[in-house]
């Protein structure tokens, strides 16, 4: 893999050939091993217990599920809603508060091969000085790419950032490794992903270069009682959603 070839090239061209290129690996692991916790059991409230957007009495789960619906009945050709309701939703499951937001459309400078090109998060959790969690829609339905390749370089980018405000912006030292935290949506089917980015990978993909040690990024896909409908079903049955609900309220020790 050290003989592949690495290019100057943004976070959304990102595929599967450059993940190889900078020895870093995918690997799969089950909800106790990933979120290294049992499922969390979670209050009642009415995205659990009410299915459609009419029964809800809050505005903002009404706007959760109706968003929802619009991801899940994409038009062809046109730009999906699968940002939109993935933002309603972070909010309303408390990813927001006093110190943090969901942002749309982040857009991060990403230095690699000694260039300079960008990576932009279709959504992301920003508190005042770093980026916190990155996610990527699935769009190959819009022949744009693998989003597994494409989130890890946003990870990478998200990095960068921060430690480049870090050191000339808030007189903090750099940091030499962090785990980001990743989501990719396909439709409103989650996987989850923790990224451990590191200072040698990098420095690796800066200047263009194989580092020796590979990076596993680990990832969690919900388990849900019809595994094969996972993406046709996404957060439509209550059943899917109890179980993809416990997984994010899992996940927020990684934000």
């Amino acid at each position: 893999m050290a003989s592949l070839k690495r290019v100057a090239k943004s976070g959304n061209d990102w595929t599967t050939e450059d993940l190889c290129a900078y020895n870093v690996i995918v690997e799969a692991r089950d909800f106790g091993s990933f979120f290294g916790q049992p499922s969390p059991i979670l209050q009642p409230f009415e995205l659990l217990t009410n299915q459609r957007a009419d029964e809800m009495t809050s505005a903002e789960n009404h706007l959760v599920i109706s968003f929802m619906d619009l991801a899940m009945n994409r038009i062809p050709n046109e730009e999906s809603k699968v940002a939109q309701f993935t933002e309603k939703l972070l909010a309303a499951l408390e990813y927001e508060s006093l110190s943090r937001c969901v942002v749309l459309q982040q857009q991060m400078p990403l230095f690699i091969c000694g260039e300079s090109r960008d990576a932009t998060a279709d959504v992301c959790i920003m508190d005042m000085s770093e980026i916190l969690m990155v996610v990527q829609e699935d769009k190959r339905h819009m022949d744009a790419g693998e989003p597994q390749p494409q989130l890890i370089a946003e990870a990478i980018a998200a990095f960068q950032f921060n430690n480049y405000k870090r050191t000339r912006i808030l007189n903090e030292p750099a940091l030499v490794s962090k785990v980001i935290a990743g989501i990719t949506m396909l439709g409103t089917a989650p996987t989850f992903f923790k990224i451990p980015v590191t200072q040698d990978l990098v420095s690796a993909v800066e200047l263009g270069r194989y580092p020796p040690t590979p990076t596993v990024v680990t990832m969690h896909v919900p388990d849900v009682p019809r595994p094969t409908y996972l993406v046709a079903e996404g957060m439509e049955p209550l059943d899917n959603r109890e179980i993809i609900f416990a997984c994010f309220e899992a996940f927020k020790q990684f934000v």
